[in-house]
């Protein structure tokens, strides 16, 4: 058993902070940066043996497992319920080993017991995600086994691809969040431990919108107007693409996917709002605080892979119209989304763990929901790190799906004017005009609000550009990408007929 112990280091040398409100922190608070790992309780002629054993046992592992998610891949006979099962539990068994097992090794080989604090945490986290995924996946195909076996004329109809999406992703998404809240109440251990004397924040107070409080009823009722707008028009959306096989296309395959991002990205701040604008009851907890945070960032990074993704789907079907059905393949498209969600949560979980660490001078919030930037503005601890993850990591993950959009519509808008067909050439640009100002909208309020105003003054601007990527370019997707679509428009008019019958 790998045992963990904790050791208070010395205060470091004071030196000049980036920022005047860390010369409020006591100068005399220790500081936890990192663990020693005690290792396994071998004697020390006995490393050599035990390494060449565990590293010989890892690599078994990792090969063995990619060496089936390989197979699984290359052969069409494998493409079944059962072994698209055993691929996911393949990987997640090389994530699994991986977690631990390499740093053992290292620790064995070099001596150095160390750990970050920040690795640690990270540790736990995925040590944690990938136990609970296991056990997931394995409840999935032991279901499955129970199907193919037990009701085998049924199987096909049972175990449909829809279905085995779902569980998947399910499984992933469970998988998540209980990592996320045992790693959320272990690092709030850490503030506990903090000298008396410091200020600790068990909760912050969201100030709201900057309206009059004879306003209040117009703009609460405008509000849930439109988050109602935004449930049900997304939600009817997924219904529709799920009811009738005519969608079952890459295109509205990915589609349903926005759909279900931005009712979830909406609901992340919306419902808080609307109850706090109601109730004047102002406060959220930290750990409530910060699972907002986890979850705003992790479906706003998801909304900017879907819409690159989308947009590379539209380009190969104008621009490479005879290639689509071998481009835009069942793999491709399974792989492009369970991608994006897997990097999404891994930015936002290092952007709350990053935020964790932070101790907070002041608990008002200028905002109607907890924003990343406002929680680093009220920190009296250094950001500076913060601060570089955002302008790089979170820059690159901001620029990349936005150059893959603008670079999509550039080579449509290129291959439909070689087309002499007006009425095609209107259409084109209509669509695609609609595309990108909603594109323009969602990327130009994020740009102002996370890359432009760091170092400025929070303002009620910042808080209308908030509006409108919370609340309402989650609205006007499902009018922009799908109600102005004529197949929608008719499967609408078929399922209202259907209920009205």
């Amino acid at each position: 058993m790998i045992n963990a112990i904790s050791q208070s280091l010395t205060p470091p040398t004071p030196s000049i902070p980036s920022r005047d409100k860390n010369n409020m922190r006591p100068k005399n608070q220790s500081s936890m940066s990192e663990f020693l790992l005690l290792g396994l309780p071998i004697r020390p002629e006995q490393q050599g043996m035990f390494f060449a054993l565990f590293l010989g046992m890892y690599l078994t592992t990792v090969l063995g497992n990619l060496l089936i998610i390989l197979l699984i891949r290359l052969d069409s006979r494998l493409h079944t319920p059962m072994y698209f099962f055993l691929s996911h539990l393949a990987f997640s068994d090389i994530s699994f080993s991986s977690v631990t097992v390499p740093k053992m090794l290292m620790n064995m080989q070099t001596q150095h017991l160390s750990i970050p604090y920040v690795a640690c945490i990270s540790q736990m986290y995925f040590f944690i995600f990938f136990v609970c995924l296991d056990n997931f996946l394995l409840a999935v195909m032991a279901y499955d086994r129970y199907v193919a076996i037990c009701q085998p004329l049924h199987y096909t109809t049972v175990m449909r691809e829809e279905l085995c999406i779902l569980l998947v992703a399910g499984s992933w998404f469970f998988s998540c969040a209980h990592a996320l809240l045992h790693t959320l109440l272990l690092s709030r251990l850490k503030n506990n431990m903090r000298r008396e004397n410091q200020s600790s924040v068990s909760e912050f107070l969201l100030l709201g919108l900057p309206i009059q409080p004879e306003q209040q009823g117009i703009f609460f009722t405008l509000f849930l107007g439109m988050y109602m707008t935004t449930v049900l028009g997304n939600l009817l959306i997924i219904l529709l693409v799920r009811l009738d096989s005519r969608f079952h296309t890459p295109m509205y395959f990915f589609l349903s996917h926005l759909a279900f991002t931005d009712v979830s990205f909406s609901s992340v701040t919306v419902p808080k709002m609307l109850m706090n604008m109601q109730t004047q009851q102002q406060s959220i907890p930290y750990v409530g605080c910060i699972s907002q945070v986890y979850f705003l960032i992790f479906f706003g990074c998801l909304d900017n892979f879907l819409l690159a993704v989308m947009a590379y789907d539209r380009y190969v079907a104008i621009c490479q119209p005879l290639h689509y059905s071998t481009v835009m393949r069942q793999e491709l498209c399974i792989s492009l989304v369970a991608g994006s969600w897997f990097f999404c949560y891994i930015h936002a979980l290092l952007h709350t763990l990053l935020l964790v660490q932070l101790s907070f001078c002041d608990n008002t919030i200028p905002h109607f929901f907890c924003d990343l930037t406002v929680l680093l503005r009220i920190s009296c601890s250094d950001i500076s790190l913060n601060e570089l993850i955002i302008f790089t990591e979170g820059g690159i993950l901001f620029v990349l799906p936005l150059s893959s959009i603008l670079g999509s519509y550039i080579r449509i808008g290129t291959t439909v004017l070689r087309v002499p067909s007006t009425k095609g050439l209107f259409k084109a640009f209509s669509t695609c005009g609609s595309h990108l100002f909603v594109v323009s909208v969602y990327y130009g309020t994020l740009a102002g609000v996370y890359f432009f105003s760091l170092s400025w003054n929070f303002n009620d601007k910042d808080i209308i550009a908030s509006v409108m990527y919370t609340v309402i370019t989650p609205m006007l997707n499902p009018f922009i990408y799908s109600l102005r679509n004529k197949d929608i428009k008719q499967a609408l008019q078929i399922f209202v007929n259907r209920a009205s019958f």
